[in-house]
């Protein structure tokens, strides 16, 4: 029960900081191990990867959600649109990237 938990709450703070377009991985991890018991958070994983894009958009690959976005020629606008892709809000995106994370289990 106690892992079920943990999980979940991984999940719901991984889609908050997705809607708040930050990137709290480490306080994610430290603040799920401080909480929950410790053989039960050695069965859960927080993976996540970044995925180069040309243009203005990078998308997720299925199972994983946005938590961060990069913009090329010094953009700092970006948005994430249907809860799986960085979109950059300024003309002439050269580049994008997506920071893409995933919560499983062992």
């Amino acid at each position: 029960m106690k892992m079920r938990v943990a999980v979940l709450l991984a999940v719901i703070v991984m889609f908050c900081a997705a809607d708040a377009q930050t990137y709290p991985q480490d306080d994610l991890m430290s603040s799920l191990t401080e909480s929950v018991d410790s053989k039960a958070m050695q069965k859960v994983t927080l993976s996540c990867i970044t995925v180069p894009s040309r243009g203005y958009k990078a998308e997720c690959p299925k199972g994983y959600k946005p938590t961060g976005c990069s913009c090329g020629n010094a953009c700092g606008s970006w948005d994430i649109r249907n809860d799986q892709t960085c979109h950059c809000q300024c003309a002439n995106q050269d580049w994008t990237a997506a920071r893409c994370c995933k919560i499983a289990l062992k």
